[in-house]
């Protein structure tokens, strides 16, 4: 008996939704490039998160030729921030090895921007496949998740958060922004220095 096929072998589609009503396309074509280690003003129109009103306001943190990061509007922590490739890929498997690539980069210097931003030690990087995997947007995506005061927190709690489930609120837009640009503010430090030849 031969094993199930993968998203790998050719004759293989995973399930692809439409790209025009996916929510991190339309984040991914309205906010364009910029160099991380320089980002532009917090004024600037191109970081403008009710460029994609009516739908929620966007807080971009990074924002590559492959790749956009932004807050999650309904965190599970303070600085929960999502990482995705600009085209739609509906599952980490449909990713092109430049866009893996880039993502694993930009998870490591995202880490250490939201830790030095937020103050918290401690995060969670998620990566749910399918519905089944508790994926909401069938766009493949990372959640980088600060995790403070564990110990305040039951193992269920624990288990649904970790997994891209539990308690969320709504964003609090105000502190949003405030909280994105120090976010690109440490990417570009994390950026710079990492040229300079120190490690993060």
């Amino acid at each position: 008996m031969s094993p199930p096929p993968t998203p790998f072998d050719p004759g293989v589609q995973s399930s692809h939704e439409d790209p025009s009503s996916c929510p991190f396309c339309r984040i991914a074509a309205t906010y364009p490039h910029y160099d991380p280690s320089d980002p532009p003003p917090p004024t600037s129109p191109i970081l403008d998160p009710d460029a994609t009103s009516p739908d929620p306001a966007t807080f971009v943190v990074l924002s590559t030729p492959r790749l956009i990061a932004f807050l999650d509007i309904m965190p599970l922590s303070t600085g929960h921030v999502l990482l995705c490739p600009r085209a739609h890929r509906p599952k980490l498997t449909d990713a092109t090895p430049a866009e893996a690539a880039e993502a694993g980069r930009f998870l490591r210097v995202l880490s250490a921007a939201v830790a030095r931003a937020t103050g918290v030690g401690d995060w969670n990087v998620v990566q749910n496949n399918g519905a089944a995997a508790a994926q909401v947007v069938p766009h493949m995506h990372f959640h980088l998740i600060p995790r403070p005061e564990l110990r305040d927190r039951g193992r269920e709690r624990f288990t649904a958060t970790m997994f891209g489930r539990g308690q969320r609120e709504d964003l609090d837009e105000e502190e949003a922004a405030g909280l994105a640009g120090e976010i690109r503010a440490a990417v570009a430090e994390l950026m710079l220095a990492e040229e300079g030849g120190p490690k993060l």
